[in-house]
């Protein structure tokens, strides 16, 4: 299922292989919660080059539903995406205040968004909800504590994290690659601990959960290093949540295979283009007579069909194509730079590869 190629101070490319393909690592997943990547069709996602996206299990089980995700043939023909499907718990909801009513060694009760019904996400609910969606990669249910907590509730986030991970993996359907999320904090002994009963248990991936939600990078860091090595090198490495440029290559330098974000998506949307030099605001009125593409050289559908001035005309008179482009363009930028770090890895050039970008 996952086969490390190539491997450089750290850095590793590879292939992991899913019921819909493979997905050459590092790999980067645009997240599509709802179904899809806000603003672009799945045709619009593909012309970017990527390879597998992730869903929220949790939030299409509220709507529309398993069964008429199921009805329509799966995710993957509801979506029209025929590529690599991984699917999250839901677990990371615990962060948002107006789902959260509590947890308990039973689940996580959750309240709807669009009715207020009140829902009980055990870790059976979740690979079963999971298995409806006919998902290649489901993710098993963890306890997210919240940046700042402290011992004690870090302490009963693993553990609950470790015994709801075996009753995810006794619950596991045929067909569906399982990954845990490891949970711990900063503490490295809660993450050495958390790491180990879950490798334990056994599972076809692993996800490092619980960072970039407000900690310091540095500590981001600190905490991958200390997790890295705990986790078999013959198993793909995920880490949640990451979408910045220079976090991603630091990431990779460290051993880290798989990425989701919504940064890119979410940069798009107030209306940021990434770039290798740097992040563009593209408000600002020095656009409005720029007749180059958002990057010189880039292949995206943007940029070969328009300018920043166009773009910046879009965004003054609130057309939402505006908003697509760039979406468009920050995508492809980040796969772009998956693909760049794979080939620098394949020749023990990755080092050099990552300190030519600056301006994150």
């Amino acid at each position: 299922m996952f086969e490390v190629n190539s491997e450089d101070s750290g850095a590793r490319c590879g292939v992991l292989s899913t019921k819909h393909g493979i997905v050459d690592t590092p790999a980067f997943m645009p997240v599509a919660t709802k179904g899809s990547v806000k603003t672009l069709s799945s045709e619009e996602v593909i012309s970017t080059a990527t390879q597998a996206l992730i869903c929220n299990a949790f939030h299409l089980y509220l709507k529309p539903g398993v069964k008429v995700i199921a009805e329509a043939g799966g995710l993957h023909d509801f979506m029209n995406w025929k590529r690599a499907i991984f699917t999250d718990s839901g677990g990371f909801q615990m962060l948002r205040k107006e789902f959260l009513i509590g947890a308990s060694k039973r689940g996580i009760a959750f309240r709807s968004p669009y009715d207020r019904s009140r829902h009980l996400l055990t870790p059976e609910k979740c690979l079963e909800i999971q298995g409806g969606l006919g998902s290649d990669i489901a993710m098993a249910l963890d306890d997210l504590p919240s940046y700042g907590s402290g011992y004690e509730r870090v302490q009963t986030s693993v553990k609950r994290t470790v015994e709801w991970g075996k009753r995810c993996k006794d619950a596991k359907s045929t067909g569906q690659q399982l990954f845990a999320i490891t949970q711990g904090g900063l503490s490295s002994q809660l993450r050495r601990e958390c790491v180990e009963k879950l490798v334990e248990i056994g599972f076809d991936g692993y996800g490092i959960g619980g960072l970039s939600i407000g900690e310091p990078k540095d500590a981001m860091y600190r905490a991958l290093e200390k997790t890295i090595p705990l986790i078999p090198g013959e198993k793909p490495r995920y880490l949640m949540g990451v979408g910045s440029p220079i976090e991603i290559l630091e990431a990779i330098s460290r051993g880290i295979d798989v990425f989701d974000s919504a940064f890119p998506t979410r940069n798009a949307r107030h209306n940021t283009a990434y770039t290798k030099g740097g992040k563009l605001n593209l408000t600002k009125g020095k656009f409005r007579e720029d007749f180059s593409p958002l990057e010189e050289g880039c292949r995206c559908m943007a940029c070969k069909g328009y300018t920043r001035a166009y773009i910046f005309h879009l965004i003054k008179v609130r057309e939402p194509l505006c908003m697509k482009l760039i979406t468009i363009h920050n995508i492809h930028f980040l796969q772009e730079l998956m693909r760049g770090s794979r080939a620098a890895i394949e020749m023990g050039e990755f080092t050099d590869f990552k300190n030519s970008f600056r301006g994150y």
